[in-house]
């Protein structure tokens, strides 16, 4: 143990630069220009995941600021133009890195300005958030999140317990509100689910089966997403003792969900 959190030693984490990073080639979205709306020398984060690549939060706690909004448009507009003199545009513009974007407190703010460069630069490059959906229940992010081209909002399940044991909230987390939240979007939300195996704990951390994986289901036809998208591990993670969901599971799922009338991707 280190300050309370469990150590794997072969797990350093990866932290992104901050504000901008990338292009990187994403295995679900194309050509992606990262934007990391945390600080660049550490993590800070709603949720706590223990298969989270940046690491525990404990693990890598920042000494620098967040950048400013100001920064954020300097910083992508000076990627942009540097891609454009180069040819070679993004498909994406993700907000994603070391903790959760929706955190900012500038994050609305941020988000219009983002669309702005985008329509002056790359019209045709979609602004993508990957957010955890601890903050989507504000109505300052959820009316930002409405205006982005991809929301895509996690859900791992729909029992409390297993967030509590898995994604481990740092604040006040109300699963039914996220839930409402989720909603409320209207179907304007991709929802992604990380499905894994293994243990933390001592206790299993399972939730490819039906106790989970039916209820989840089950919310999923509230939400109406655009799509689902279910994936597993695929660094490592700074809890040693998790496992890959098999391509069979992963099958499986995306099938019910297929069954369910919804679109879903598979990302094994």
């Amino acid at each position: 143990m280190a300050n309370g959190y469990p150590e794997n030693k072969e797990h350093k984490g990866i932290v992104f630069p901050s504000p901008i990073f990338g292009p990187i080639r994403s295995r679900r979205l194309g050509i992606s220009l990262g934007i990391n709306l945390m600080p660049a020398d550490g993590k800070l984060c709603t949720f706590d995941c223990i298969y989270c690549e940046c690491g525990f939060n404990g693990h890598h706690r920042p000494h620098l600021k967040r950048p400013t909004r100001a920064e954020v448009a300097a910083a992508l507009e000076a990627q942009l133009l540097h891609m454009q003199a180069e040819g070679a545009m993004p498909d994406v513009l993700t907000f994603a890195g070391n903790g959760e974007p929706t955190a900012h407190p500038d994050f609305a703010g941020i988000i219009d300005d983002t669309i702005d460069l985008r329509n002056r630069y790359c019209p045709n490059a979609r602004v993508t958030v990957l957010s955890n959906a601890t903050l989507c229940v504000k109505p300052v992010v959820h009316r930002a999140l409405q205006r982005v081209d991809n929301n895509i909002q996690k859900l791992d399940t729909v029992s409390a317990r297993y967030i509590h044991l898995v994604d481990r909230p740092t604040g006040a987390y109300d699963m039914e509100a996220v839930i409402r939240a989720l909603c409320d979007f209207q179907g304007h939300v991709t929802v992604q689910t990380l499905f894994m195996k293994g243990t933390f704990e001592g206790e299993s951390v399972d939730n490819t089966t039906d106790d989970y994986v039916l209820p989840w289901i089950e919310v999923l036809k509230r939400i109406r997403p655009e799509r689902v998208m279910v994936y597993t591990i695929d660094r490592e993670t700074p809890a040693p003792d998790l496992l890959k969901a098999t391509p069979e599971e992963l099958q499986r799922i995306g099938r019910l969900v297929e069954a369910a009338g919804i679109t879903v991707d598979i990302a094994y």
